[in-house]
């Protein structure tokens, strides 16, 4: 598979409300935690889920409702932390999705290597379920934290994607 990622167990710290579902994700997790990371034809890119996955949410959950849609053919995407920049092209073939980078920063820095690497193309049903393993981990600590969010519409969202 040229597309995977490893959700990881990162210890969480208390958080009893937030402003969303982001917000609690970088309250959560601190800078410590053990990271998340995304396989890009064999590249392994570290993801730390208190900034990195905080600052892509908002992101990721349209791509991923957007993708699933029978009428989608392609679309744009801006991963806007400064240790996981990038802008995605992802355009379907088939049943597939082929994704073009244009890698910008990465913990590591990695970015000649992922280019190197060219594109990568994963199933849709793959890609979103390696992207849902992380979003898993998040709702169950959400959840077991009871933290309380002052604007839930991202979290409701995860959830109908986790439960679809």
């Amino acid at each position: 598979m040229s597309f995977s990622i490893q959700a990881g167990c990162p210890a969480v710290r208390k958080c009893e409300s937030a402003a969303d579902m982001a917000d609690a994700v970088g309250e959560m997790y601190s800078s410590e935690a053990e990271d998340a990371f995304l396989v890009w034809n064999l590249v392994p890119v570290r993801l730390a889920y208190g900034y990195d996955l905080a600052a892509l949410l908002d992101d990721l959950v349209p791509l991923l409702e957007e993708i699933q849609r029978p009428e989608f053919s392609e679309t744009e995407v801006f991963w806007g932390s400064d240790t996981f920049s990038a802008e995605w092209r992802v355009v379907r073939e088939g049943d597939s999705l082929r994704i073009q980078a244009r890698w910008h920063s990465t913990l590591g820095n990695y970015e000649s290597l992922l280019t190197e690497r060219g594109d990568s193309v994963v199933r849709t049903q793959e890609f979103v379920s390696e992207w849902a393993k992380l979003l898993q981990r998040i709702v169950t600590d959400i959840e077991a934290e009871s933290v309380e969010l002052d604007d839930d519409d991202i979290f409701l969202r995860v959830k109908a994607l986790l439960a679809a």
